[in-house]
């Protein structure tokens, strides 16, 4: 790619998903970038067509209908770069691409201390865009033939080995996983003509072992060490190295993607590493903290930026984990034995057969492309919901952690004792921005029930701006971030995120009915002043754009975001939902008598009229 950006007016995107392919076009308009049309076409990577770009040309073709600029030529070309002739606009100035079809990127990862080197080995994978399938360490408790045994039935696309400090002397843990892998000998999922890829990002001193192990029964990729020393981590090289390695090695393999990627102006990106890739911009952009979320049918991700000191010096520390058995269809089982029922029904405010719910959710498992067709049904599903973002950001903040050793001097054998971890860096009451995606948050019939999806999942403190993807255009923005930062800022914020409201939750617990706070509310319109109580949920109406002054004074122990107890002035902003007020308290406890708890939710949702009031009011009937 070697056009300027100023020189990019038209771009054409395409996401190759598992089960659908979504072509976005982006245009110049005026002194702006935005999303002017998009069409999207069933995937074709597997039987009959195996042909990924069957599936791209449809999706692509239905923007040409909608938008009168035609983009390919007779031979299926596309033509560049866009121009005028005969008085219509044709052609485009680039074409990008992201995907996940096949399953997306799977890899291994082995690593000699589960908390140390084999934790910074899964956070350069998952940053990369893949998932993680299994972790495999010296102390991971499993026999030597266990380990051998799983990476054979696991068949992933590549393995990241890593281990040890450059300054470690002992080097036999690290070639012991060497050994490991060469005895499974494991055959890569796509194709099997071809060695499989093996990036080696591990301490300097056993290169030459290393290469002697696996140097002919894989290909073998050795980079810098990802984690040189326990203070600090190098992930950029070993992610590098995964981005080519998927681009030279499991695309080529994908039917249709050798063409593809002829096509494309910069190569193909994993979806997840897209999205991962554009949240990361807009927090550098806007220097704010934040996280993201996607959800969809086999799994969820997670993307958070927070700060960091290494060093002495702050910096900003992207994290990403991938949720594989947490999902709105194909996994929604797994949601279901993960959280439980009792979980899910704390979120449904009326009775429902246990046997009628389990195979509500089977049936989602088996026809995975159904919606809910009542409102029962969408309760339930958005209760699910609920618990798969919870249980997702829960393994998210276990994983997004302060490097593991660094607190104290330690030996790589005292760090096998090693049973607690790092603290989670991801700080609520610091958070600025959450925003959604998929789509039981982007499609959801009321913008508030997104909004309260996220608060009752993620549960922000302080104040946070809450937003969701409007038409899951994240993974094409991330791509378009590498060329036109710009653009894809311009595009984000305009066309892509839905700024649903402020969300102001204090942080601190109080008996219900008790006063928490008082507030003034300067609105563009007047002014309110009230005393608010603990368990109220509140939502006071400021469209998107709109600005209100806010001083909050909460009682002893209540931290609305100044520290406890003390009062707070600040500026909120609006959203298509509005200001939301909650003050049920942090953390979130509800009762455990039946009866209690559904009068509980059937007053709040009634408050932000979540769903209509004829329907809470027959209790779900």
């Amino acid at each position: 790619m070697t056009r300027r950006p100023e020189d990019i007016k038209v771009i054409i995107a395409t996401d190759c998903g598992s089960t659908t392919t979504k072509a976005i076009l982006f245009e110049k308009v005026g002194d702006e970038y935005r999303q002017t049309y998009r069409g999207e076409a069933p995937t074709t990577v597997e039987a009959p067509f195996e042909d990924v770009t069957r599936g791209v040309l449809n999706a692509i073709q239905e923007v040409e209908e909608l938008s009168g600029r035609p983009m390919l030529d007779e031979d299926g070309k596309f033509i560049k770069p866009a121009r005028m002739e005969d008085g219509r606009p044709v052609g485009v100035d680039i074409y990008i691409s992201t995907s996940s079809a096949g399953g997306g990127l799977q890899m291994l990862v082995s690593g000699v201390v589960r908390k140390m080197t084999a934790e910074s080995a899964e956070r350069a994978s998952l940053s990369a865009g893949a998932i993680v399938m299994d972790t495999i360490s010296v102390n991971d408790k499993r026999m030597p033939h266990e380990q051998i045994e799983r990476i054979r039935q696991l068949r992933p696309d590549m393995i990241l080995l890593a281990g040890l400090t450059d300054d470690s002397q002992r080097i036999d843990h690290v070639v012991s996983l060497a050994e490991l892998i060469r005895a499974a000998n494991p055959r890569p999922r796509l194709g099997q003509s071809y060695n499989l890829p093996v990036i080696y990002s591990g301490t300097q001193n056993a290169r030459e072992e290393i290469t002697e192990i696996l140097g002919e029964k894989t290909d073998l990729t050795i980079t810098e060490n990802l984690r040189p020393s326990l203070e600090r981590e190098n992930l950029d090289p070993a992610r590098d190295a995964i981005h080519d390695l998927f681009m030279e090695h499991v695309m080529q393999q994908a039917p249709g993607y050798k063409k593809l990627m002829s096509w494309t102006d910069t190569p193909i990106v994993p979806t997840p590493g897209a999205v991962g890739t554009i949240i990361e911009r807009i927090s550098q952009i806007e220097s704010v903290n934040v996280v993201g979320v996607d959800i969809g049918g086999a799994t969820t991700d997670v993307f958070s930026v927070f700060p960091i000191v290494e060093n002495g010096k702050k910096r900003p520390k992207f994290n990403r984990t991938v949720s594989a058995n947490l999902g709105m269809s194909y996994s929604i089982a797994n949601v279901l034995a993960s959280a439980g029922l009792d979980k899910i029904m704390r979120w449904v405010p009326f009775d429902t057969d246990e046997r009628a719910l389990r195979n509500a959710i089977k049936n989602k498992m088996i026809r995975p492309t159904t919606v809910p067709q009542t409102l029962q049904d969408l309760v339930i599903e958005q209760a699910v919901a609920k618990e798969a973002l919870r249980l997702a950001f829960l393994q998210h903040k276990e994983f997004a952690t302060s490097l593991k050793g660094v607190q104290t001097a330690r030996t790589i054998s005292d760090a096998f004792d090693q049973s607690e971890g790092g603290l989670t860096i991801v700080n609520m009451m610091a958070l600025n921005l959450l925003v959604g995606s998929g789509g039981v948050l982007s499609h959801a019939p009321r913008r508030v029930q997104t909004a309260m999806m996220l608060l009752d999942a993620f549960l922000p403190e302080g104040i946070t701006m809450l937003a969701v993807d409007s038409i899951f255009m994240m993974p094409h923005l991330g791509v378009l971030s590498e060329l036109h930062p710009q653009a894809a800022a311009e595009i984000f914020e305009k066309d892509c995120m839905i700024h649903l409201g402020d969300s102001i939750a204090p942080r601190g617990r109080g008996k219900p009915g008790k006063p928490a706070m008082k507030i003034t509310l300067d609105l563009p319109d007047g002014q309110i002043k009230e005393t608010l109580s603990f368990g109220d949920l509140r939502l006071v109406p400021l469209g998107d754009g709109e600005q209100a002054r806010l001083v909050a004074e909460p009682i002893r122990g209540v931290d609305v975001g100044a520290g406890a107890g003390k009062p707070l002035e600040t500026t909120v902003h609006g959203g298509v939902v509005g200001l939301l007020f909650d003050l049920r308290g942090r953390p979130l406890e509800l009762p455990e008598n039946d009866a209690k708890r559904q009068s509980l939710l059937t007053g709040w949702f009634s408050s932000l009229e979540l769903y209509p009031p004829e329907f809470l009011g027959k209790g779900g009937e």
